[in-house]
């Protein structure tokens, strides 16, 4: 019986993409934790974080870190194919993935740049701080399917079975 020892990338290519999501999910938890309740807490005032010329933009680093992350997810995903508990593991874990990016991309990310152009204000704004303490609880809810994602990934490396298509 061949099993997936006889696959080493495919283990290999799983345990990178976990490894991958980790840190994504490090950079959420710092990001989540710490940025988050201060931007949001007084807004527009409390939006100083973003104001020019020394203002917080993670816009560059986002697009890297979820770049690679979802280019090793992919690859990963490509060589456990045959691994066939895997890929009914992987394939709506992939999907899922990608419906949070999408999420991320029509909502989150159009409204922090919403957020990052407005002028600095002392005057605090109700309609403005609902909006943003929306943004805030809807990506606790993001980052923790992150979280979810990453962890039922891990059930992946227990799987060893024949190649079996």
């Amino acid at each position: 019986m061949r099993n997936t020892y006889q696959y080493p990338k495919a283990t290999q290519w799983l345990f990178y993409s976990i490894c991958a999501y980790f840190i994504m999910n490090g950079a959420q938890l710092w990001e989540t934790a710490i940025m988050v309740p201060a931007w949001t807490a007084a807004p527009p005032s409390s939006f100083i974080f973003f104001q020019n010329p020394y203002g917080l933009d993670f816009k560059m680093f986002w697009i890297i870190i979820h770049g690679i992350h979802e280019t090793v997810f992919i690859t990963a995903f490509i060589f456990n194919w045959r691994i066939k508990n895997r890929r009914k593991l992987m394939l709506p874990l992939l999907v899922a993935h990608i419906a949070v990016r999408i999420w991320t991309l029509t909502y989150f990310a159009p409204l922090i740049t919403e957020f990052q152009q407005l002028p600095y204000s002392d005057t605090l704004d109700i309609n403005l701080q609902e909006k943003a303490a929306q943004w805030r609880n809807l990506n606790y809810v993001r980052v923790a399917i992150f979280f979810a994602l990453n962890f039922l990934l891990i059930f992946g490396l227990k799987i060893r079975e024949e190649n079996n298509g």
